[in-house]
């Protein structure tokens, strides 16, 4: 009961802040970067709920957690140092004058801009279209079954609800809401993660104590020849750090700083948040190790232990109902964060990056933020047919998102940032590199070699763009001058 009265206030908070957010959006820079106006503790934050979400806190947490033992903790520091702390000091400042510069929003329209390359767009665009659809998805999929274990709320309807509120508070206030919305979400999971860790650690004996259990009892549940070795702990440590250096829905935050200033104080906040966030979620599911056996752990219908199921079974048994309950609203608002971040990008790669025009043909009236509501919300409602339906190919291309986006943008943004010489050949190449790689390895390595396959699409790109720019003519010194302007 009392769950279900915490939620209901979350969820009229939420909404109330969406209804704010929309009398402060009056432009379609307002609507997707909040007026490049945000402060250093939202900007921080907003990045950090964008990066957590149910993914982590089910998914994530319970494969790694029982896969890895502790181990999984090295992903947690990669998480915080390389995903956090080093984005902020390498990424932002450039991201943000260059973006300024060429007048960009977009990961799409900056890599036109930065090389000069009308084609770039569209191809971009598509790519965030058609794999962060199925990412969104899936973070809609882990919410579902946290609802359906803790409370015994069918699949169906948990979706539904999510998919109303969510639709809500983005549609009506834009990147406003969400920053502000991001936040109060954040200071929520970052207290709430803290409580969940103390309360777990206190019934395990003491946080050494439940540390050595796990030690103790990881070889007993997983054989030796079923440990994952260093190189694919390497690799997902590299696949989920260094791979948001190139996901639009992580640079976008870059966008929207208010100046310069913000970023080594936002840099501090982020890292922080990240410890505290990617430590509770991989120590959660390493504490599986102590409250479960191999007989107890949540298993499938065909035997095989219900990954999904191993955190959400592991907090209900074992959290008193308040803490549960703000347990809940951690990883509601993990979620809620990060599919608002999905969905307002993969909307913009239509209405910013492939709709030809903003204005109405009738009235002349810049139409652009009302286009950007309208296909925010049917890309809510196709996120929600994905997770309710989990249609095969679907599925596939949910395992493949992560990696084929990174490996697509993060050599060609990056390179873009920092290397004159780079050019828009190089650019293209390094985009269908990337793309093509994740999509090649991931089916000829198999899924449980899916972070190696994604580690190497970001990779190779790095050496595909320079190799094809030396061999291609240089970008013109105009286009360089503007885009370099004061870096």
């Amino acid at each position: 009961m009392i769950g279900i009265i915490f939620l209901v206030v979350f969820l009229l908070l939420m909404t109330s802040i969406g209804i704010w957010g929309m009398r402060k959006t009056k432009t379609l820079g307002d609507f997707f970067l909040g007026g490049r106006s945000m402060g250093p503790w939202v900007s921080a934050v907003a990045y950090g709920t964008s990066y957590f979400s149910a993914v982590l806190f089910i998914g994530f947490a319970g494969t790694q957690g029982w896969q890895f033992g502790l181990h999984a903790l090295w992903i947690a520091l990669g998480n915080a140092l390389i995903g956090a702390l080093a984005a902020w000091l390498v990424l932002a400042r450039r991201t943000r004058r260059m973006t300024q510069n060429l007048d960009t929003m977009t990961m799409p329209e900056y890599l036109q801009e930065r090389y000069g390359a009308k084609h770039l767009k569209p191809v971009a665009a598509s790519v965030i279209f058609f794999f962060l659809l199925p990412y969104s998805a899936s973070v809609f999929k882990g919410l579902g079954h946290l609802f359906e274990v803790v409370f015994h709320i069918p699949y169906d309807m948990a979706l539904l609800v999510m998919i109303a509120f969510t639709g809500v508070y983005l549609i009506l206030g834009g990147y406003f809401a969400i920053a502000l919305t991001d936040f109060i979400q954040g200071i929520i999971m970052f207290f709430g993660a803290m409580a969940m860790i103390g309360v777990l650690a206190a019934q395990g004996g003491g946080f050494v104590e439940i540390l050595a259990k796990v030690r103790d009892n990881y070889p007993l549940h997983v054989p030796l020849e079923r440990q994952p070795t260093v190189l694919t702990i390497l690799s997902l440590v590299f696949m989920t750090s260094f791979g948001t250096w190139g996901l639009p829905q992580m640079t976008q935050k870059f966008y929207a700083i208010k100046n310069e200033q913000v970023i080594s104080k936002a840099a501090i906040v982020t890292t922080i948040f990240a410890l505290v966030i990617g430590f509770s979620a991989y120590l959660t599911g390493t504490f599986a190790h102590v409250f479960f056996t191999l007989d107890s752990v949540p298993k499938n219908e065909g035997g095989g232990i219900f990954y999904d199921r191993i955190v959400p079974t592991l907090l209900t048994n074992h959290l008193p109902e308040l803490l549960m309950a703000l347990i809940l609203l951690l990883v509601l608002s993990a979620s809620m964060s990060t599919l608002s971040s999905l969905v307002l990008v993969s909307s913009s790669s239509v209405a910013i990056d492939l709709y030809p025009s903003r204005t109405s043909a009738k009235t002349g009236k810049d139409i652009s933020v009302a286009m950007m509501r309208f296909l925010s919300a049917i890309f809510v409602i196709i996120s929600y047919l994905i997770s309710r339906f989990q249609f095969s190919f679907i599925v596939t291309l949910m395992s493949l998102s992560w990696g084929a986006i990174s490996g697509a943008f993060a050599a060609p943004y990056i390179y873009g940032l920092y290397w004159k010489r780079a050019t828009k050949t190089g650019a293209y190449m390094g985009l269908l590199s990337g793309l093509l790689i994740e999509i090649l390895l991931f089916f000829v390595l198999g899924t449980a070699n899916s972070p190696l396959a994604a580690s190497c699409a970001i990779v190779v790109p790095f050496i595909i763009v320079p190799l094809v720019s030396l061999c291609t003519k240089a970008p013109e010194q105009s286009l360089l001058d503007r885009a370099f302007e004061g870096l």
